[in-house]
């Protein structure tokens, strides 16, 4: 089976996902795991043109984490988590995908 992609998780993300409960988390990691090698809308979607996010739904509430992606090197495509949330709203928050957006900035123009 092709990888399409790598993910980086960033640090916040590492300490939302540490905050979980093992069993959520566990599912989080499978799905980001499995949205590596298939490209289903229901596990890995895109928001906007730049921010993307990983979906999982478990006991009831959804998980979300955004990401995007990193194609420079032409070698190796990349995908940082840059943070996750518990989606309690039908619509995605406008504010997070502005934040989301803002950490991607950050990202490329440190990495220059």
């Amino acid at each position: 089976m092709t990888e399409y992609f790598e993910v980086l998780l960033s640090n916040e993300t590492e300490v939302f996902l540490d905050g979980l409960d093992e069993k959520v988390r566990k599912k989080i990691l499978y799905n980001i795991d499995k949205a590596k090698y298939i490209l289903d809308p229901k596990l890995f979607k895109k928001l906007t043109n730049e921010i993307w996010e990983f979906r999982t739904k478990y006991g009831g509430l959804d998980y979300r984490l955004f990401a995007f992606w990193d194609k420079r090197d032409g070698k190796n495509t990349l995908v940082i988590a840059t943070y996750g949330f518990i989606k309690k709203t039908q619509k995605t928050p406008k504010a997070d995908i502005a934040k989301a957006t803002s950490i991607r900035k950050y990202y490329f123009n440190k990495n220059k």
